[in-house]
């Protein structure tokens, strides 16, 4: 499976990060298992505790639920949570950063306006 890393980000950030992805894209999906510690570390070729901590955060945000002894599993509310956490960091982050880039090369909104207009 293997995954391509970036420096961008710590690991296992990353690894949150395809998770949210599998998710809003509908390949885990509500009450699905996730793959274990260690065959996720084995997979994605990293160490087991940069997986469980990424697993750790995936629960601490309502993601996963630990079924203790059985593993962990994606929580029924999780797509509405990734999205929430995907859309508060978009609005603190990103669009500041686009704000400001377009103020910096001139363009004006009525130009992003029009580029967004779906015929």
């Amino acid at each position: 499976m293997g995954m391509d890393f970036n420096n961008t980000q710590t690991l296992w950030m990353q690894i949150v990060e395809r998770v949210f992805e599998q998710i809003l894209t509908g390949k885990l999906q509500a009450g699905d298992k996730a793959l274990s510690v260690r065959e996720l570390a084995v997979a994605y070729e990293v160490n087991p505790n940069t997986v469980m901590r990424s697993y750790e955060y995936l629960q601490s945000n309502g993601i996963f639920v630990n079924k203790r002894g059985i593993g962990f599993f994606v929580d029924d509310n999780a797509k509405d949570k990734v999205l929430e956490i995907r859309r508060k960091r978009f609005l603190e982050e990103e669009v500041p950063l686009f704000i400001k880039t377009m103020k910096m090369l001139g363009i004006d909104f009525e130009e992003i306006k029009a580029m967004m207009q779906v015929e």
